[in-house]
């Protein structure tokens, strides 16, 4: 039987493990998230287990060091677009992983191996998915744009009554008589503005 790809955790642990990702990517501290990241691996090597309540940490925790060849990012995009996980045999060809982080990989595969794929699915996302999978939705919303324009180009003339000037504005604006007006704010002008 295919194993399934659950996409909408994928997004929801994507989400979660940006945010952890941004909230230390400071210019003024460049090392707190190598410093994060290489704590959190320490925890999760000793215990795995925290990934039932905190699954983000893994993406996190692998956030830059994970290597997709330009063959398995294909693979990633059909995974990812049918919903369909890969094989342990298909993934373990797909993700490279550095040497430093091999003892913690296969303490997460003993622990979960289908956290190890979706975690590297988020890193994908990450890294290269943002921009192809949402190319669809994109070209559908440029689309919509479109029409929108359309539609704002046919409805132009619905503001050519009476009331309105041919620049949409009404020419009888005139707020001075009405009650409360105060003039007295007529005159106010920036420093250098030069009096009409």
């Amino acid at each position: 039987m295919t194993a399934k790809l659950n996409l909408k955790r994928i997004r929801a642990l994507q989400t979660d493990a940006r945010e952890n990702i941004e909230s230390y990517s400071d210019p003024e501290t460049p090392k707190a998230l190598e410093q994060y990241t290489a704590k959190m691996k320490a925890v999760l090597l000793r215990d795995p287990q925290l990934l039932e309540s905190l699954p983000e940490y893994l993406p996190v925790a692998l956030y830059g060091r994970v290597k997709f060849v330009p063959e398995a990012k294909v693979k990633w995009q059909q995974w990812l677009s049918t919903g369909i996980a890969p094989s342990w045999d298909e993934f373990k060809t797909s993700a490279a992983f550095n040497n430093a982080d091999i003892e913690l990989v296969k303490a997460i595969r003993a622990f979960s191996e289908s956290l190890l794929i979706e975690s590297c699915a988020v890193i994908f996302l990450m890294e290269h998915g943002d921009s192809m999978g949402n190319e669809g939705q994109r070209r559908s919303t440029d689309a919509n744009d479109d029409n929108d324009a359309d539609d704002d180009d046919s409805g132009s003339d619905n503001y050519n009554s009476d009331d309105y000037s041919s620049d949409g504005y009404n020419d009888n604006d005139d707020d001075s008589d009405e009650p409360g007006y105060d003039n007295q704010y007529d005159d106010i002008r920036f420093n250098r503005e030069k009096p009409e």
